[in-house]
């Protein structure tokens, strides 16, 4: 059951607002909350980080943010708690994001079993071979989670059919090369990448890495992309404040962004 891809496509406004947040950042308690807050102020789907400290695709933000979570020790124990606390209150659905190491140790079908127990309904493997896929997704399928694949923009045409016919609904598009932060603009390669992308397949697209303002918003808006994933900006609002007022941030700015969405859909 593809849950992400249904959401994506019944979603009120015609793109997604997609925030992300490390677990346990910047402790349990204010995490869950985070949720709660990103929820209530537009959230369409939220993805939820396992905290690693070998992420390769993650920028300094979100590594800090692991960083403090590890700290703490928060592993996928932890995690999985914050999922059963959040989920009866929460309608957005939630997306994990892990790097595979994390799931091997665990017990690849424990690992998929305990997150679809806990409420998740999909899931992002940002370093998954693709030599696995087909059998992850064989247990997503079993779980009823919904396994989101990537496609970078490094990509080759080859590699991005493969990837088009493995992929069981949705596609995460990495919006521009690196790890993941804030970046002052977009790179306008990707429109064209997502034109390939979109005449190729129905699939729907979410896209991410490096979003950070509601003029890259507008600007993406016109690139018929299904949903928008808001990471570290999205952390930033946490950083260096009281617990109320990381809070009352990340409230506010995910409804700047959400309340940018909807003016732009007007305008179409």
């Amino acid at each position: 059951m593809n849950l992400i891809t249904n959401c994506l496509r019944n979603k009120s406004s015609s793109c997604a607002l997609i925030p992300f947040i490390t677990a346990g950042y910047p402790n349990i308690n204010i995490c869950i909350q985070a949720l709660k807050v990103l929820d209530e102020k537009g959230a369409d789907i939220i993805e939820l980080g396992i905290p690693y400290s070998d992420a390769l695709a993650d920028g300094p933000i979100i590594q800090e943010a692991s960083q403090v979570a590890l700290q703490q020790g928060i592993y996928i124990e932890q995690v999985l708690y914050i999922l059963k606390t959040v989920m009866p209150d929460i309608t957005a659905p939630i997306i994990i994001f892990t790097y595979y190491n994390p799931i091997l140790v665990r017990g690849v079908d424990k690992f998929i079993s305990e997150i679809s127990t806990a409420g998740a309904k999909g899931l992002i493997i940002p370093d998954l071979p693709l030599e696995e896929v087909d059998y992850i997704i064989e247990l997503c399928d079993f779980y009823n989670i919904e396994l989101i694949l990537f496609i970078a923009p490094t990509s080759s045409e080859s590699r991005i059919q493969l990837i088009l016919s493995k992929s069981p609904g949705c596609i995460y598009l990495v919006s521009s090369y690196g790890v993941t932060g804030l970046r002052d603009n977009i790179n306008l390669k990707i429109k064209h990448l997502v034109d390939i992308i979109k005449s190729k397949t129905s699939k729907l697209i979410m896209l991410g890495f490096g979003i950070n303002t509601t003029n890259q918003v507008q600007q993406i808006m016109s690139w018929n992309i299904d949903g928008i994933v808001v990471g570290s900006a999205m952390i930033t609002q946490m950083m260096g404040k009281f617990p109320q007022e990381k809070l009352d941030s990340l409230g506010r700015f995910c409804q700047q962004l959400k309340s940018c969405i909807n003016i732009e859909n007007t305008k179409k």
